[in-house]
């Protein structure tokens, strides 16, 4: 961002391009976690310690134990500026975005305004990016599907997280930044929350209290002795497969009390919190380094990529990338982000070649196999018939080269199934299992989950078909895709277990896995 400024204040005083603009950028890198930042050393670091301090402690707090991720499935953070540059990312009309995080097999990335710090209550980009992290967190850690308001309550819950000095960190307390939704805000009751179907019916055109009243109800049922366990037997309830609205009735007894006991918690004038000493967080190393010059000033063109552009906006883009790479031609970073420009704008051999640039420079740059394997795969895709073969399997060996560099990667998993069905041919046993694997390792990535899907449905696993798609259908961001994803499990309601599922005329569109595209993954504005 500020590399454009700058260069805009250049030519607007007559000056000339030689070379552009030196930004600083760092890199820190931790175990869940990769950020961006132009900023200080010091606050970068604190920043990608308290994210970790954050992982650790709902990992105390829920009992939920993650494998450490592979590095290339850590969450990236873009720290992109003011909200005004947010929203330009993000784009669409929404004046409340503050920041967003799109969910993907290819990498899950996250973008937010400048690091703040405060003592107190956390700054609301803040809050933000802690609520889509809790969003990641538990769609990571269970392979079941949350009712919306458990899943958006737990989310406001963990959000409002405050860090501090010493190392500990406090959680629970109230949601500040949804307080003028119980007074401003049209009323949601408990009962809606506990029914989408009588919810949407009710719903109206003005912003409501969902998401206020989901975290309150999440709040009272951690907090409240006499609600103690209440709130796990529903969800108990609820994976053996009990409705909502019954799940609520046996485990929280007769909804209007519930309702009236809301509504005094509500009045309280102190609320519980968990107050979690150093002694109950653990963290790992977070390393720093400083951008080479040229990776630093291809980070607005890294940005825009990664958030995803269409076909005129990546010709334009790569006009910028191409310039400024020129000047660094031996630099992994700046020639990585080319390949990945240059491939965005439909240019395999152009991608190709500045992958190489990047990978003879620096091997274990993965990104650079990556968007080597794309054009490769968008190569033998175009192949006569009788070149395909051995088209794919130049393909593949790009991806097999990310593989031996990261074992748990899911992107090569997702190409060798691919290698199979884009030729027509039935993907074998192995291949198969490579794609259940790849959503595993991935279970953020809603269009790899409804893949995997089809597929054990068209081997006749019903079962487990409609178990991978239940936390699509669950998303309380999922648009079409959660809307598909309940239609095909109402359609696989009355298929016989071990028959191979074929699926209605019309029923739900087959989604496919395609080349991975932030377009097509889910996203959360942090406006609601």
């Amino acid at each position: 961002m500020k590399f454009w400024t700058a260069l805009l204040l250049a030519l607007a005083m007559g000056g000339g391009i030689s070379s552009p603009t030196h930004a600083k950028w760092y890199e820190a890198s931790s175990d869940h976690f990769v950020i961006y930042a132009d900023d200080s050393e010091k606050d970068i670091r604190r920043f990608a310690e308290n994210l970790e301090r954050y992982h650790s402690a709902m990992e105390f707090l829920t009992g939920r134990d993650l494998a450490k991720p592979s590095p290339s499935n850590r969450v990236t953070i873009f720290v992109v500026g003011n909200q005004r540059e947010v929203r330009r990312l993000a784009g669409g009309n929404n004046r409340r975005v503050a920041g967003f995080y799109i969910p993907r097999a290819s990498g899950s990335i996250a973008f937010v305004q400048d690091i703040r710090f405060k003592s107190g209550y956390p700054d609301f980009s803040t809050v933000i990016l802690l609520h889509e992290y809790a969003h990641h967190f538990l769609m990571s850690s269970t392979p079941y599907g949350m009712p919306r308001w458990l899943n958006e309550g737990a989310a406001e819950f963990f959000a409002a997280t405050t860090f501090k000095s010493d190392g500990g960190v406090l959680i629970g307390r109230p949601a500040l930044h949804r307080a003028n939704d119980f007074d401003y805000a049209d009323k949601v009751s408990v009962k809606e929350l506990f029914d989408e179907e009588l919810y949407e019916k009710n719903k109206g055109r003005r912003y409501d209290a969902f998401y206020a009243q989901s975290w309150l109800l999440y709040h009272y049922l951690t907090f409240t002795p006499e609600r103690s366990g209440q709130l796990n037997a529903y969800q108990i309830a609820l994976i053996n497969g009990t409705p909502s609205p019954q799940a609520a009735a046996e485990a929280f007894g007769e909804i209007g009390k519930l309702q009236t006991n809301l509504r005094a918690y509500l009045r309280q004038r102190r609320m519980f919190t968990f107050d979690l000493t150093p002694d109950r967080i653990s963290i790992g190393p977070v390393s720093l380094r400083e951008l080479p010059r040229g990776e630093a000033e291809m980070m607005d063109v890294r940005i825009r990529s990664q958030r995803g552009v269409n076909r005129e906006q990546a010709e334009e883009l790569l006009i910028e990338a191409r310039e400024i790479a020129a000047y660094y031609p031996n630099d992994p970073g700046a020639q990585t982000v080319l390949a990945e420009a240059e491939f965005d704008a439909g240019n395999n051999a152009e991608a190709i070649a500045a992958a190489d640039r990047a990978l003879a420079a620096d091997p274990t740059r993965t990104n650079a196999h990556v968007q080597k394997g794309y054009a490769l795969f968008r190569i033998a895709g175009d192949a006569e018939t009788a070149d395909q073969d051995a088209a794919f399997g130049r393909a593949m060996a790009a991806f097999s080269e990310l593989n031996r560099l990261e074992n748990d990667h899911p992107l090569p998993l997702i190409y060798y199934y691919r290698s199979y069905t884009e030729r027509g041919k039935t993907p074998p046993e192995n291949a198969r299992h490579a794609l259940e694997r790849a959503s595993q390792l991935a279970p953020f990535d809603h269009n790899l989950a409804m893949q995997a899907a089809f597929m054990q449905a068209m081997e006749g696993k019903i079962a487990l078909a409609t178990h991978t798609l239940k936390p699509v259908a669950a998303n309380p961001h999922g648009g079409k895709r959660a809307e598909h994803a309940q239609n095909l499990i109402t359609a696989m309601a009355d298929a016989t277990e071990g028959e191979a599922f074929r699926m209605p005329e019309r029923a739900v569109p087959l989604v496919r896995v395609v080349v991975p595209d932030p377009d097509n993954g889910d996203e959360d504005s942090g406006a609601d």
